[in-house]
């Protein structure tokens, strides 16, 4: 019997980690934690009066976002803010303060604060901030969990993910293997139907027997033929030996026909006839040659499209699609990149000689952003390329390709025209048109335009910018 098929599950569902919320006046400490707690995500929000019931309460609770006030009586929101970030580094902090100069949201920011939002604050932009913030510290505590995990990623040949799709697809491919029956798979390119016909391979009755793979597109339809079926000799010019083809390597296990919307409809006849009976005939030859093999075809184009055209034989299609398995892309399963993305930095860093720890959270959240036109292959192309890029012990945002960093409406669209101005006018129409584009997430402006937290704060406030 052959094991069950694993894709890397979802750790069980946790509670939520705690919003804290810092003030020492009562009724704003009440109107922020409304306002937090009106937020889409689940969370569960405390309140503390000063910074000292703050600091306990972090350490004995797993805390995601701190909201404090700056001037409290006693210890003030910046030495919460050094607790917090000596104490649990990953927890993301929120300043906020009625008496705020450039200089204290400078140096709060360069310690490692989040944001530092001036009192009176509008509600809305509060708990965008705080959303934004657990995000952050969302996708840090992930991408720390994956950075533990990535030992146990190896060079399996196994399905990685943990999105229902994929859940799906192991279901799909166990229901072929123990049947040994004929299978169609349909995906994208780069999506991994090879690996998907290896997986029903290996959990059948086949698994010891020969695996062979040929990609119909890549070979020219005079020579196709002689792959699959070969030839006797003196069949045509040069044939000065008898060879054997694909079909007979593959006897008594598995065959996969990737790209066979490539073959001719010729072709398709000579398959339909192997399929129904187990026997062809090799060019030259005047006797069957009979075979026992499980045929797996692939395509990555829409089949049926292909059969309304005349394109490919009906009846070869239904022959093959005994089993069908459509395989999900990689942006319908965006849980799953995370989880792929570490695996190819453990595949590929000892290979190319990288002693590589794991990838920055502004590196990841680029990853996910990424709509992924081609799939899991050029996931798995711009790790690669990461790899061989850094120069430090993590993969960063500066590694990427510029077209991964910024945000799709930059992307697609050109910069509005600019006439000559002051350095000052144009450095403020760049500020506003990056926060404009991420949707005013100036931890994401500050990735797009090349400077920390603390320097755009400032900027914004020399400039007087508005909040987006």
């Amino acid at each position: 019997m052959t094991e069950k098929i694993s894709a890397a599950k979802a750790p069980p569902r946790e509670s939520p980690p705690f919003i804290l919320v810092v003030e020492d006046d009562p009724t704003m400490r009440g109107l922020i934690m409304t306002v937090v707690r009106q937020s889409e995500q689940a969370l569960e929000v405390a309140g503390a009066e000063n910074a000292h019931e703050a600091m306990e309460f972090v350490e004995h609770n797993e805390v995601a976002v701190v909201v404090t006030d700056l001037r409290m009586p006693g210890a003030d929101g910046q030495d919460l803010l050094t607790f917090v970030k000596s104490h649990a580094a990953g927890t993301e902090v929120v300043l906020v303060s009625g008496h705020a100069s450039v200089e204290a949201a400078v140096a709060a920011l360069k310690s490692g604060a989040y944001d530092f939002l001036q009192k009176p604050f509008d509600t809305d932009e509060l708990r965008r901030v705080v959303e934004r913030a657990l995000d952050r510290y969302l996708l840090a505590t992930e991408n720390r969990r994956l950075r533990q995990r990535q030992s146990l990623y190896r060079e399996s040949g196994e399905l990685i993910g943990q999105s229902r799709a994929i859940e799906q697809l192991c279901r799909l491919i166990e229901a072929a293997a123990a049947h040994d029956c004929s299978v169609f798979i349909q995906g994208e390119s780069g999506s991994g139907k090879e690996l998907v016909a290896r997986q029903v391979h290996m959990r059948g009755k086949r698994q010891d027997r020969p695996f062979v793979a040929i990609n119909c597109a890549a070979i020219p339809d005079n020579l196709i033929e002689s792959e699959l079926f070969g030839y006797r000799k003196g069949a045509f010019t040069g044939a000065d030996r008898d060879k054997s083809g694909l079909f007979e390597a593959a006897n008594g296990g598995t065959l996969f026909l990737d790209e066979i919307n490539s073959a001719s409809l010729a072709l398709q006849a000579k398959l339909m006839r192997v399929l129904q009976d187990g026997s062809f005939y090799p060019m030259g030859a005047v006797t069957p040659i009979r075979v026992d093999v499980q045929v797996i075809a692939a395509t990555n184009r829409p089949i049926r499209e292909l059969v309304e055209k005349r394109e490919f034989r009906e009846d070869l299609y239904y022959r093959l699609m005994i089993m069908e398995i459509e395989v999900p892309p990689l942006r319908a399963r965006p849980e799953d990149i995370a989880l792929l993305a570490y695996y190819f930095l453990n595949k590929h860093s000892k290979r190319l000689g990288k002693a590589i720890s794991g990838i920055s959270t502004g590196a990841l959240g680029a990853l996910m952003r990424h709509e992924w036109p081609g799939n899991v292959r050029e996931l798995e192309n711009i790790i690669q390329r990461m790899i061989i890029l850094t120069e430090s012990e993590q993969l960063d945002i500066d590694c990427l390709p510029d077209s991964l960093v910024a945000p799709r409406e930059m992307k697609t669209s050109s910069l509005d025209y600019l006439p000559p101005r002051s350095l000052d006018e144009v450095e403020a129409y760049f500020i506003r048109k990056t926060l404009r584009e991420t949707q005013g997430d100036r931890a994401l402006a500050a990735d797009i335009l090349g400077i920390d937290k603390s320097t755009l704060w400032r900027k914004i406030k020399r400039y007087q910018i508005a909040d987006t």
